[in-house]
Formats: structure tokens, C-alpha cells, sequence
């Protein structure tokens, strides 16, 4: 913790240390977090692995180097398995080559040491919870997984960079998904330097294990994984397979049906501590017509025999884990503006919510049963790792001790609600600062749009926004998850209409308090936020300034070009086919109607809402002659995540709603 408050100033902001995970080893006895630090040079972050005392001690740094360390996971005998692209000290490769290679951390002590190094890298590895069986993930060419290195040399010297692809999709976030493609590679040993030696399970995967989910038998014998179908058209679904670790002989556990219950998702397997059964995501898929809706499946991998785990759950479970008895499974589920952790019981069903308020994830039982450890985060707290009683009912958990702290908040937070149209209630946080009188208003919509505001966000923190004197209203509108199922389906096909009724409702409420100043008003919002942000200024003048980031503009461009074109077709159809859809919900066609200020923000290798929708929107407003302003990111992606962009985003930001909000002069921002 810095002596600046971080909230008062973006250089201290910016070098608060932020956990990202959280694993427990085999016997408990030892909890390791990846910990992002800003670098040395302060252009960067750099994840270290941090050990977390089970019972409360002081936080210990595990690792150090300038490249940073991630993906960990224990073995059975208690050594760490991380991903590093650290130089190997006993190595002569190029530091250049920037690969991710695998290292073992002893549990005894002692130095780290790369046991799986290849010029493609490493995705991640998998290790079996009661036997020394480990597979690793990674990217492999065209062709036998031994002859990878040669085949990247030889590209590399030919100075190709091009990438041929034969089925969609091509990129995924803000990367491109080639030119290879994931495989599981199973560990056969170490030869005698100590290197691993590697057995390609899946050489006829071509895609399909990008992005995958996998878990190991505790026994080692079996991997269960995700694997990813492309169908005619671009749709994508992704099936549940597994695969025997001896043989690479592959069986499929879970398909869509499409014939007799329509297209199915499966994620997340975790498999027993028993080995016979695989809990796991279920997903029934959307359709122009219908939301989708998620339960927790269950599925024997002797029988075959499937059912659904969560039969009248009403919202949408995520991360299931098994108990250490195989009686019951633990998992997490957006409920009202918190992320609770509930346990159902196999024999029963009985679901229990174990935890009150904050959103938990990365949820670690313990060997004896007795506790849950996690990440906890809420609106007011960045992600802690606590310490959660296994038998206890809506309680408060204990905090371990762990770096990045924020201390005091400038400033309060509050549930408020209102009532929509058509009589469902719309509840969202409210942000309010230390501030004598009315503080102006800054309504705040999520991303997603199937997501809710329920956790600390370093993107996007209301916090910095206090500490300069705004109220921030962070509401839930239809679409957003925690409120059932009806809550989407009512917004379903009606993006723009229904959330916007939704977010003036609450706005409109929101405003009658004393301590907020209706008077001076503005709303933002990133991704399907950044959409609303638009569609807003399309359709009211009631506020002052809007900024828009990472937005959808024109419905119709981006059906084509988004990252997963087939996914997006699932929702809302082609244009050509679902042609009312694009009319009713695309943000363009309203442009004529803005006259409010805009700040237009976005990355060019965004690639989940592309540039040219940015752009696009940025001509629009110049060619109508709006107040705007247009925010370019060259080297970022759908989130602005280097530290000093961070910064720029945050003064311009500031800056632009300061001016046109509070009357300001317009002082750019000093590095933009």
C-alpha cells in the first residue's frame, strides 16, 4: 500500500498489486496466488506467484523475475508447476524467443527449473490430484507434435507470418487463434536433464481444443476436456470428450442432441474424487427467439447416465468443484448484485448458500471438508482471499492476509431500486461521495450484457470517480444476470428498447435524492455498455456528456466481424435472415438524432467489438456535427490494460465529463 491514496492519484493507482487466482495444494497445507506488480519501468504488469497462509499468517513472494510467472497448479507431491517465458539459466536459447515454457518449483525449496520447453510455448498444464500424471496444453503446426520446434524455425527464417484458415473462428478477444492450434500433450517422464518428454493425445484436434477447459482423474488415467465443434454456417458448440491417458483413445461424454432438446454448451468438467463422475457447465443455448438458460450437469462415465444437478436453481451457476468426499459440489452464482458461493448435495439436490455478501470466485475446499477458500470481491473491496466454513450458512468469511490493499474508500455505497414499465423491479449500487451537497451524476452501464455489477473492477472503478466529487449509479437493467431467467428473456431481441426503459427508470429515481444534483448528469459505459452509451444518445438529451468505449455502433457490420461471428448468430440471426432485429436494435440508425457530447474510446486490436465500429461511430457524430472527441488506443485491445493508457483513459475521461458536466475548461490530457 502506497502513502497516496490510490483513488486521489493514478500513479498510485495504477502500482496496487491485484490478485489474479488462487490454488490449494493437495494436502491443504499451502495456498499460491498469481499477484499482478507493475514493473520496474512502470510500463507494464508483471504476475508473481505469491504463497497465502491457510490460517491467516503473513503473505510470502514465491518468485521473481522480469517476464513474471503464471498458470499455477500443484502436484501430488506438492512441487508447482507454473508457466514463465523467465530465460532458462542453464540454457543457451535466445531470449528473444519469448516462449512460455513450463518450470517446476520443488516443494523443499530451492531454485525453480524449466521442465517443458518448446519454441511454440505453453498454454497451461493439468496435473492428476492423487497420482503423478500431468498433461500439458500448447499450441502445435500442422503435423506430429515432435517436429514442432523445426517447423517454427522454419517459418520464422522464411519470415512468414501469414495464416490460412479453413473454418471460423480466426481471433478470439484481442488475440488471433493461429497459426497453431491447441493440443493435450501427455507428460511421459523426465529424460535426464530433466526435461519432460511429451506425448501428443489429440493430432486430429484442429481447433477444437482451443480455448478448451480440461481436468485429470485424481487417479491420472483419464483427461476430461471441453472440444470445441464448428458446424455449417460458422456456429460453434463445444462438447465434453474423454480421453485415456495410455492409449490417447478419445469417448465422448456429452453432445448436443440437437434433434430432441436443441444446442447445448458443456464447460468447466471437474471430475470426482472418485473418478466416476464429471460435474459441469450446462448451457442451453440461445436462439433469436429464446435466452439461454445454465444449470450444473451431471454425468457418470461408466453409464453414461446424465442429469441435471440443479433442476429449480434460478440463476446461472459457474466454476463447479467437487467436495473432497464426492458428497456434494460447490459452485458460485450471480444472486442480486453479489456472487455467492452455494454447495448442492448430490443425494437431494439440498442447494445451501454458504456465503452473505461479495462475488467469490476461484473456490478451493479443503482435504478435511472443514473449509472453502476463495477470492471474494465486491463494488467496495478488490479481490481478498478468504477463508469460508464448509458447514456454515450466509456468513461473513475470514480475510487472509495478501497484498493489494486499497485502504479507506473516498466515499459510501448504497443498493437502490426502482421500477420498471412493466412493473419489474430494476436494482443497481450507488456510488456516493465525501461531498457536502449534491454530488453530480454519472449513470454507469455493465458490459456483456448477460453480466451484472457485482464485483471490484480496476477497468472500470467508480472509486477514482468519487474521489473527484461524482455519484456513480451502477444499475442492473433487463439482460443482466442474478435475477432469473425472466429478467433476460423480457430484454431478449429488444437490446436497445427495453434496457434503456430500464436504466431512465432507475436514473429517474436515482435523481429525486437530495444528495445527487439532477441538474448535472452523464452516463458511459464499455461493450454492450458502450452500446447502450449510444443508443442513449440516440434517443434522449437528458444528460450532459456520454462517453462510449469498445462500442457496438452499426448491428449489421458487426455481425460479420466480431471475433465469433457464429456465436452472434445464435442471438440475433444474419441480418439477411433476422432483418427486424437489426432495424429495431442497431444504435446507427439513430444517429441523426444526437446532440449530445461524446468521447468515442476504443482499440485497434479489439477484436471481440472491432475498430471500424469505433470509427464508424466517429464519422457519424464529425459528419453530424456533434461535440466529440475520438480516444485511439493503437496497442490495446477490448480493455485498456497498460499502465499508462490506463492513466490516459482515466484523465481523458475526467477530463471530457469535467468540461461538459461541471463547466470546466477543456484541458487535454498531458500524454494523449
Amino acid at each position: 500500500m502506497t502513502d497516496t491514496s490510490p483513488f486521489a492519484d493514478l500513479d498510485a493507482y495504477v502500482a496496487v498489486p491485484r490478485l489474479a487466482g488462487l490454488v490449494l495444494s493437495v494436502d491443504g497445507r499451502r495456498l499460491v496466488a498469481p499477484v499482478h506488480t507493475l514493473s520496474s519501468d512502470g510500463r507494464r504488469y508483471v504476475t508473481a506467484l505469491w504463497g497465502i497462509d491457510p490460517d491467516g499468517g503473513p503473505a510470502r513472494r514465491l518468485t521473481w523475475s522480469a517476464p513474471g510467472e503464471q498458470a499455477p497448479v500443484f502436484l501430488a507431491d506438492g512441487d508447482l508447476l507454473f508457466v514463465s517465458s523467465r530465460p532458462d539459466p542453464a540454457g543457451t536459447d535466445k531470449a528473444d524467443d519469448e516462449r512460455a515454457a513450463l518450470w517446476r518449483l520443488p516443494a523443499t525449496g530451492g531454485e525453480a527449473e524449466p521442465v517443458v520447453v518448446r519454441r511454440g510455448g505453453v498454454v497451461r498444464a493439468v496435473a492428476a490430484r492423487a497420482a503423478g500424471a500431468v498433461v500439458v496444453q500448447a499450441s502445435v503446426l500442422g503435423g506430429p507434435a515432435d517436429g514442432d520446434d523445426d517447423r517454427r524455425t522454419a517459418r520464422k527464417d522464411a519470415g512468414v507470418t501469414a495464416v490460412l484458415y479453413e473454418r471460423l473462428p480466426v481471433r478470439h478477444w484481442d488475440h488471433d487463434l493461429g497459426p497453431g492450434s491447441d493440443r493435450l500433450l501427455a507428460v511421459d517422464g523426465a529424460d535426464r536433464d530433466g526435461r519432460f518428454a511429451l506425448r501428443d493425445l489429440t493430432p486430429d484436434a484442429g481447433g477444437a481444443l482451443d480455448l478448451a477447459e480440461a481436468d485429470l482423474a485424481p487417479d491420472g488415467t483419464v483427461v476430461v476436456t471441453t472440444w470445441r465443434v464448428t458446424h455449417p454456417g460458422g456456429r460453434e458448440s463445444s462438447r465434453l470428450v474423454e480421453i485415456d491417458l495410455a492409449t490417447g483413445d478419445r469417448r465422448l461424454l456429452a453432445a448436443t442432441d440437437e434433434q430432441a432438446d436443441g444446442q447445448h454448451d458443456y464447460e468447466a468438467p471437474a471430475v470426482s474424487p472418485d473418478g466416476r463422475l464429471v460435474v459441469f457447465v450446462d448451457t442451453a443455448v440461445e436462439s433469436p427467439e429464446r435466452a439461454p438458460s445454465v444449470t450444473l450437469g451431471l454425468v457418470d462415465r461408466q453409464t453414461g447416465e446424465r442429469r441435471d444437478l440443479l433442476p429449480s436453481f434460478p440463476y446461472w451457476p459457474a466454476s463447479p468443484v467437487w467436495s473432497p468426499d464426492g458428497a456434494a459440489v460447490y459452485f458460485v452464482a450471480d444472486e442480486a448484485g453479489h456472487c455467492p458461493v452455494f454447495r448442492v448435495e448430490l443425494a437431494g439436490g439440498t442447494v445451501t448458500r454458504l456465503s452473505a455478501s461479495g462475488a467469490y470466485s476461484e473456490l478451493c475446499p479443503s482435504p478435511d471438508g472443514r473449509f472453502v477458500y476463495a477470492l471474494r470481491s465486491h463494488v467496495d473491496s478488490p479481490a481478498r482471499p478468504v477463508r469460508l466454513d464448509a458447514g456454515d450458512v450466509d456468513q461473513q468469511p475470514t480475510e487472509l492476509a495478501a497484498p493489494g490493499g486499497v485502504g479507506p474508500l473516498p466515499g459510501r455505497l448504497e443498493e437502490v431500486e426502482a421500477m420498471a414499465a412493466d412493473g419489474t423491479p430494476v436494482r443497481g449500487w450507488l456510488v456516493l461521495p465525501d461531498l457536502d451537497g449534491p454530488a453530480p451524476l454519472l449513470l454507469w452501464v455493465h458490459g456483456g450484457p448477460l453480466m451484472s455489477w457485482l464485483g471490484w473492477s480496476w477497468r472500470w472503478n467508480p472509486w477514482l470517480m468519487a474521489a473527484r466529487g461524482w455519484a456513480v449509479l451502477l444499475p442492473d437493467p433487463g439482460l443482466s444476470q442474478g435475477y432469473g431467467d425472466a429478467m433476460v428473456q423480457r430484454a431478449w431481441g429488444q437490446w436497445g428498447p427495453v434496457p434503456f426503459a430500464d436504466l431512465m427508470a432507475i436514473t429517474d429515481a436515482v435523481e429525486q435524492r437530495d444528495d445527487v444534483d439532477a441538474s448535472r448528469t452523464a452516463a458511459m459505459g464499455g461493450s454492450y455498455g458502450g452500446y447502450m452509451a449510444n443508443w442513449i444518445a440516440g434517443h434522449t438529451e437528458r444528460f450532459k456528456a456520454i462517453v462510449t468505449h469498445a462500442s457496438l455502433w452499426s448491428l449489421h457490420s458487426f455481425a460479420g466481424t466480431t471475433d465469433h461471428p457464429g456465436s452472434w448468430a445464435l442471438e440475433f440471426g444474419h441480418p439477411d435472415d433476422h432483418p427486424e432485429l437489426y432495424e429495431r436494435n442497431s444504435p446507427h440508425l439513430h444517429a441523426a438524432n444526437i446532440r449530445t457530447p461524446m468521447l468515442v474510446v476504443h482499440g485497434d486490436k479489439d477484436y471481440r467489438v472491432p475498430v471500424g465500429e469505433g470509427l464508424a461511430l466517429w464519422s457519424d457524430l464529425v459528419r453530424h456535427q456533434v461535440d466529440a472527441k475520438l480516444l485511439y488506443f493503437p496497442d490495446e485491445g477490448h480493455w485498456i490494460l497498460k499502465p499508462g493508457n490506463v492513466k490516459a483513459w482515466y484523465e481523458a475521461v475526467t477530463a471530457f465529463l469535467d468540461h461538459h458536466v461541471r463547466g470546466g475548461d477543456w484541458v487535454p490530457p498531458t500524454h494523449c
